[in-house]
C-alpha cells in the first residue's frame, strides 16, 4: 500500500504540474487574443502530440512530456530585412553565412517569418504597444502566482494550520530507555512523571509555574528547562481547576540546529543536553487562518524563492558537490521536478492522517507555482522576463526618439539575441541535469 500511495503522490504532482503549465500558458493566451494577436497553437507539454483540436485559428493540444508548454503567437519579432527583400524579389533567402550562431539567427528569423501572413497584417505581437506586450508576457507568471495564492488560501484558511493545543491527548505510563528496542513498558521501567503526577487525557493545562499558558509549546519549554525540579501545574478537569506538582525526568537529548540537523562537537560526535521529560502528548487541531494568510504566505515564499534564484548557479554547484561527496543536501536548496515528485510521493505515503497528506501536497504544489512565477521573470531570453525586457527596451527607444523629435526607430529585432538565448538554454539544461541527478541519487527527504 505504501508503494501505491507513493506512486499516487508522484502522479498527482505530474497532474498538478500540467495544470500549472496550462494556467501559465492561459495567462499568455487570453490577453494575446484580447489584443487581437493571431495564436496558432496552445500546447501543454513537449514531444509527440497526444491529442489536439483546432478551434477557430488556434490548435489546442497535449503532448507526451508534461514538462512545459507554449503558445505560438504570430510575429513575436519583426520580419527580417532579408526576408522582406526576398519577398519583394519573389524568392526566399538561404542560410546565413558566418558560422553556427549566424545560422541560428537566420533559422530563428525564418521560423518567425513563417508566422507572418504579410506585412499588411496587424494581428502580430511585435506591432502591439509596449504595455500590451508586457501584459501578455506577464500573464503567464502572474497566473502561477494567483494559483499559488489560491492553494495557500485553501491550505491555511480552508484546512488550517496544525497547532498543538493545551489539552492533554495521552500520558505515557513509563519511561522506556532509548536503546531498549521496544515500545511496551517493562516492570523495571520507571513511571513517567506525568502519570506519577496524576495527569489524565482531556486535562487542559492552564498555568505552569504561575505562567498563564496559551500554547503547548510554552508549557513544554518550562518542563524542558526544569529537569529534576518540581514544577507546579494548574489544570482544568471536568470544569474545575486543580494544581498538581510534576517533576520532569532528566534525559539526554541531541542538540540540533535551526534546520533540525544534529550539532557535532570538536570530535565529530553529536552533542547532547539534559532536558526535562514529562511524558505528555498534546492534542493537535487545525486552526483556520484569516483569508489574507494565503496571499501573505505566497508573497513570503516569493521572497524566499527569489533569494534562491539569485544564487541559483552557486546553489546548483553546491548540490553537484553533494552529489559527488554524498553529503547531506541543503533542504532549502533548489529541486528539479523529479525532486518535487519524490517529495510528493513521500507525503502521500507518509504514516499520517489523510488531511495532513493533502495539506502537504497543496503546500508543495503552491511552492512549485511560486518557483515558476519567480523563475520565469528572470530577465533573460527565452524566459518571459527576457521578452518583457525586449518590449521595454523597444519602448525606451521610441520614447527617446519622440523626446528628441526623431523618426520612429525600427522595432527591436530580438532574433539577434539568439546566440545569448542558446547559451542560457544550455546553462539551464546543465543545471537541470545536475538537479535531476541529485534528486535521484542524493534526494532531499521529508523522512
Amino acid at each position: 500500500m505504501e508503494a501505491i500511495a507513493f506512486v499516487v503522490g508522484v502522479v498527482l504532482m505530474v497532474v498538478g504540474l500540467a495544470v500549472s503549465i496550462a494556467l501559465h500558458e492561459l495567462g499568455h493566451l487570453v490577453p494575446a487574443k484580447k489584443f487581437g494577436v493571431r495564436v496558432g497553437q496552445y500546447m501543454i507539454g513537449f514531444g509527440p502530440t497526444l491529442w489536439s483540436r483546432r478551434i477557430g485559428a488556434t490548435q489546442y493540444g497535449f503532448k507526451a512530456i508534461p514538462l512545459g508548454g507554449y503558445i505560438s503567437m504570430a510575429g513575436m519579432y519583426p520580419p527580417s530585412p532579408k526576408e522582406l527583400e526576398a519577398a519583394a524579389s519573389g524568392h526566399r533567402t538561404g542560410r546565413a553565412g558566418g558560422g553556427f550562431f549566424a545560422t541560428m539567427v537566420q533559422d530563428a528569423r525564418a521560423a518567425n517569418d513563417e508566422t507572418l501572413a504579410g506585412d499588411e497584417d496587424d494581428r502580430v505581437f511585435y506591432k502591439l504597444p509596449v504595455w500590451k506586450r508586457v501584459v501578455i508576457m506577464l500573464g503567464g507568471p502572474v497566473m502561477n502566482l494567483l494559483f499559488a495564492v489560491v492553494l495557500f488560501a485553501i491550505l491555511l484558511s480552508g484546512i488550517g494550520v496544525q497547532t498543538a493545543t493545551t489539552t492533554v491527548n495521552s500520558v505515557s505510563e513509563c519511561i522506556i530507555p532509548a536503546d531498549a528496542g521496544r515500545t511496551e513498558c517493562a516492570p523495571s521501567d520507571p513511571v513517567a512523571p506525568a502519570a506519577a503526577a496524576g495527569l489524565q487525557p482531556g486535562d487542559v493545562i492552564v498555568e505552569v509555574e504561575g505562567q498563564t499558558i496559551s500554547t503547548f509549546a510554552e508549557a513544554s519549554a518550562v518542563i524542558r528547562e526544569s529537569p529534576g525540579e518540581p514544577v507546579s501545574i494548574v489544570i482544568e478537569r471536568d470544569g474545575a481547576s486543580q494544581t498538581i506538582t510534576l517533576t520532569p525526568t532528566a534525559i539526554d537529548q541531541p542538540v540540533t540546529d535551526v534546520a533540525g540537523r544534529p550539532v557535532l562537537d570538536a570530535n565529530g560526535d553529536p552533542q547532547t543536553q539534559l532536558v526535562g521529560f514529562a511524558g505528555i502528548r498534546q492534542e493537535v487541531e487545525y486552526l483556520h487562518q484569516p483569508i489574507w494568510a494565503g496571499p501573505a504566505a505566497a508573497f513570503e515564499n516569493v521572497g524566499a524563492v527569489a533569494g534562491i534564484i539569485w544564487q541559483l548557479p552557486v546553489k546548483v554547484y553546491q548540490t553537484g558537490v553533494t552529489l559527488v561527496t554524498g553529503d547531506e543536501r541543503d533542504p532549502t536548496g533548489p529541486l528539479s521536478i523529479v525532486g518535487a515528485g519524490i517529495l510528493s510521493g513521500e507525503v502521500a505515503a507518509a504514516d499520517a492522517p489523510v488531511l495532513n497528506r493533502v495539506a502537504g501536497f497543496l503546500g508543495l504544489l503552491a511552492s512549485l507555482n511560486i518557483a515558476l512565477f519567480v523563475f520565469n521573470l528572470i530577465p533573460l531570453l527565452p524566459l518571459d522576463g527576457g521578452h518583457i525586457v525586449v518590449a521595454l527596451w523597444d519602448g525606451i527607444k521610441r520614447m527617446w526618439a519622440k523626446l528628441f523629435h526623431r523618426p520612429p526607430p525600427k522595432p527591436v529585432d530580438a532574433t539577434k539575441l539568439v546566440p545569448v538565448t542558446f547559451v542560457v538554454v544550455i546553462a539551464l539544461i546543465g543545471m537541470g541535469a545536475i538537479l535531476i541527478l541529485a534528486d535521484i541519487f542524493n534526494p532531499v527527504s521529508l523522512l
